[in-house]
């Protein structure tokens, strides 16, 4: 980045300043260049640009990008870091979050003994004491602890889950493989970069570090790209384990159901649910927040009930010694429960993930004071029930209800059960959606259910393909004890991504002590890693579906990531000269049509080769030009006022401008090709006569000036006081070389009307010729570059890119799909790259 941006405290100014450093120019060269390199090492035009003219010593600014400036002018939206307590409007959010955010750790208590004492019977009732001591703990370090008071910190704007931290990191230091970072995505008012202070130089060095080894790029991604098919399996085995578990109650409550139609009724049930979710969940928290009330309550009121039925001697758990006699005692046994004991902390991600429609502070209340609560009591009274009735190891919760409320609780479990896998889906979606934002999965059509909320979205594709994965889980396995061991893989595989993520943010950003950084990693990835090593040490049952499973989606969104970086270097390596443009002239070569031509492409820089195509194979083009890149920026959301950014390509003449579209891995893409249009010129608009206006502030300050200061000086001081030269590209067909030094030397007031009136002629044409165009018509100029392996490339490169990645490539949904623009509007060229 070229400045650092500080605060945005005046509007944009042309003034002078006597702060300026030494730069080589090209004297003869064009100053509407448009693709100077933003890089920090550089300071000038590349060096084969400077061999063709004569150089010369100038006085400038820092060189900044006029994308750069432009997005200074757009004022920012003013943020509040902190949010002011209100009691009513908590309690609703608190009502709001447990249909959302904690239904999948709420159904926990269905399943968790279950699993523990599966294998190993219990023997005595301080087999149930340990048991229950470390699901207690389990509980208390892994949600509470971890989740709640730490990790929930991390959220990146209100939004939470991997990619949301791989985000983050990204803001903060150019982590991102995908060359096509600019520093204008740094002015976006909800970018909310925290510059290290200058303090802390173990901030910078990682930062610095990260940004130079492209291994710890590629590391950093694998880890983010492992934790996000973790998750995405998460979305399998969620409503496999919940739906089943609930339904296995019936085995209780009537003694001819066997297993068999156990199993029948789950696959009708996840068929429903499944079919339901395209009807969105924008009412889901108001909606199904009262039956997870009623649910918790029950949870804690059977919990309640069992203590003074059986005794209080569960209460002893709470002493963590415990613990060490259960492993004292049997520690294969102990070892083994570990992956059962884990299932207790299920959905601990989900809070996470699911954290977007909520405040992390209504989060952090309602596990607090009513979720753990009420698990503590459920668990305690399913411990205490089993210490009087130590053959009744399976079915525990069922068994230990009540007789006379047995029929409501299994209702309302299945009910918690059905709302836990519709929020763990819902969850992978936006997981799906933020990495194909970040350019790591396949584009995939993508609707959006509610118009109050972004987040609430369904993916056609991902769905069907959930329920199918989900129904093979449930009928090869048939048993909540084999899905068990492969729902606790998925949730340790996310839970050690997050802890390793949060640890990389805790050193770049949060700037904590490195004592404490090294106590939180160590301590939960020990955990974890502990956990982990119980449940791999039954994944020959069955478990090993789940990793495969999980290490194909890897590679799918490797294989996607790796074929489009390849395919964006190359289109920046055969990207146009524009002096091949200036040779071309303003005609192009060709005839110039009434009519704007939207040629779309991926560049953010510099004239894309396929726009060659376009000129040799159409007999005219569009009298005004606009190359439009569709970007997406690590943030969540980009404001519709600072959506666009324009910088002229080519003298005035030309009618060649560059447009970049910034969105947000949240943001909605849903308006039409008519709307994006006359948002799109709108923005034009603004941009030249903003233009114009810099221009005119700037040659009256040149008229007070002698020929040779107005060669030398022509700077721009930031809103952030920073200060640049407006030598190149900024006003992209003015040359202060080529005007006459007495034209610049001259500062008679009739000299200075005349300048004033032509600028004002000029701006009025350039709007006229604008309109015209746009009655004559918009047409969207596609092109589809592919990319093929070379003849001299290793196999597996031939294999991953002509064959697994052109693939994806050809069923992937195509980038414009989302504008539905008809077909009588578009043009298309097809182009391929040899990487």
């Amino acid at each position: 980045m070229a400045v650092e941006g500080s605060e945005r405290e005046n509007g944009g100014r042309l003034v002078k300043s006597d702060s300026t450093e030494f730069r080589w120019v090209a004297r003869d060269r064009e100053e509407f260049d448009a693709d100077v390199d933003e890089s920090p090492s550089r300071t000038g035009f590349d060096s084969e640009d400077d061999e063709n003219g004569e150089q010369r010593l100038i006085r400038t600014g820092p060189l900044i990008d006029s994308f750069d400036v432009e997005a200074l002018e757009v004022p920012g939206a003013l943020r509040n870091d902190y949010e002011e307590f209100n009691l009513g409007r908590n309690l609703v959010l608190m009502l709001q979050t447990l249909g959302v955010v904690f239904g999948d750790v709420g159904t926990s208590p269905l399943y968790t003994f279950d699993v523990m004492f599966n294998k190993y019977p219990i023997s005595s009732k301080e087999d149930v004491l340990g048991a229950l001591s470390l699901v207690i703990y389990t509980l208390i370090l892994i949600p509470l602890v971890k989740y709640i008071m730490i990790v929930l910190w991390g959220n990146d704007d209100g939004e939470g889950g991997t990619f949301a931290l791989y985000s983050l990191i990204c803001r903060h230091a150019k982590a991102s493989l995908l060359p096509n970072q600019l520093p204008s995505d740094a002015r976006i008012s909800s970018f909310r970069l925290k510059v290290p202070s200058a303090e802390l130089e173990r901030s910078l060095k990682i930062k610095e570090r990260l940004e130079a080894s492209i291994t710890l790029k590629k590391l950093l991604l694998m880890l983010v790209l492992f934790g996000t098919s973790m998750v995405i399996a998460d979305g399998v085995v969620t409503p496999a384990m919940s739906v089943m578990s609930a339904v296995s109650g019936l085995k209780v409550g009537i003694d001819r159901v066997q297993q068999d139609e156990v199993v029948m009724i789950s696959v009708a049930f996840l068929v429903i649910l499944f079919s339901v979710q395209r009807f969105g969940t924008s009412k889901v928290g108001l909606a199904v927040g009262p039956a997870l009330f009623i649910w918790f309550c029950s949870l804690g009121g059977i919990g309640i009930y069992n203590l003074m039925k059986y005794g209080t001697t569960a209460l002893r758990a709470f002493n963590p010694v415990y613990i060490y006699y259960f492993f004292e005692r049997n520690t294969t046994q102990a070892w083994m429960s570990l992956g059962g004991c884990l299932l207790c902390a299920t959905g601990s991600e989900a809070m996470f993930a699911d954290l977007c429609y909520f405040s992390v502070r209504s989060v952090q209340l309602t596990f607090t004071f009513l979720v753990l609560p009420c698990l503590l009591l459920g668990y305690v009274g399913q411990a205490a029930f089993l210490i009087e009735n130590q053959t009744t190891a399976e079915q525990v919760f069922f068994s230990s209800i009540p007789g006379a409320a047995f029929w409501p609780v299994l209702f309302i479990a299945n009910i918690a059960a059905l709302i836990a896998s519709r929020a763990m889906t819902t969850a992978t979606f936006s997981c799906i959606k933020q990495s194909t934002a970040l350019g790591c999965f396949p584009r995939l059509k993508i609707i959006h259910t509610s118009r109050k909320f972004m987040g609430q979205i369904y993916i056609p594709v991902i769905n069907w393909f959930l329920l199918i994965v989900s129904l093979a889980f449930v009928a090869t396995f048939g048993s909540i004890n084999e899905i068990g061991n492969a729902y606790g893989i998925a949730e340790l595989g996310v839970m050690m991504m997050t802890t390793i993520l949060v640890t990389i943010i805790m050193l770049l950003i949060w700037h904590i002590n490195i004592i404490i950084v090294l106590s939180f990693v160590s301590f939960f990835l020990g955990l974890e890693l502990i956990f982990f090593s119980s449940v791999l040490g039954s994944v020959g049952d069955g478990s090993w579906v789940l990793l495969v499973f999980a290490a194909v989606l890897f590679f799918i969104m490797y294989i996607w990531n790796y074929g489009s970086k390849l395919k964006y270097e190359t289109e920046v390596k055969q990207k146009l000269s524009m002096d091949l443009l200036t040779e071309l002239g303003s005609n192009l070569g060709t005839i110039r049509a009434p009519g704007i031509g939207l040629v779309y492409n991926e560049l953010v820089k510099g004239i894309p080769a396929i726009f060659g195509h376009f000129l040799t194979s159409l007999p005219a083009i569009h009298s005004m030009i606009i190359f439009v890149c569709i970007k997406y920026v690590p943030v969540p959301a980009v404001p519709q006022s600072e959506r666009f950014l324009f910088r002229r390509v080519c003298p005035k003449s030309y009618h060649m401008f560059r447009c970049i579209a910034r969105y947000g891995y949240k943001d909605v893409r849903k308006e039409n090709h008519q709307t994006f249009e006359q948002l799109l010129i709108e923005s034009l608009e603004k941009f030249i006569r903003r233009e114009a206006q810099e221009r005119s502030l700037e040659s009256d300050e040149d008229a007070d000036t002698d020929a040779e200061e107005e060669a030398c000086s022509r700077i721009l001081i930031a809103p952030n006081g920073s200060v640049y030269s407006l030598g190149v590209p900024l006003l992209a067909d003015y040359s202060c070389i080529e005007k006459p030094s007495s034209e610049a030397s001259t500062s008679s007031p009739e000299v200075r009307d005349e300048i004033t009136a032509d600028a004002g002629q000029s701006l009025e044409r350039e709007l006229s010729f604008l309109h015209k165009a746009k009655e004559s018509g918009v047409v969207y100029l596609l092109g589809h570059g592919d990319i093929r392996a070379r003849k001299d490339s290793w196999f597996i490169k031939k294999l991953v890119i002509n064959y697994f990645y052109a693939f994806l490539r050809k069923n992937c949904r195509r980038g414009i799909a989302t504008l539905s623009v008809p077909h009588t509007n578009l043009m298309q060229v097809g182009m391929t790259y040899m990487v």
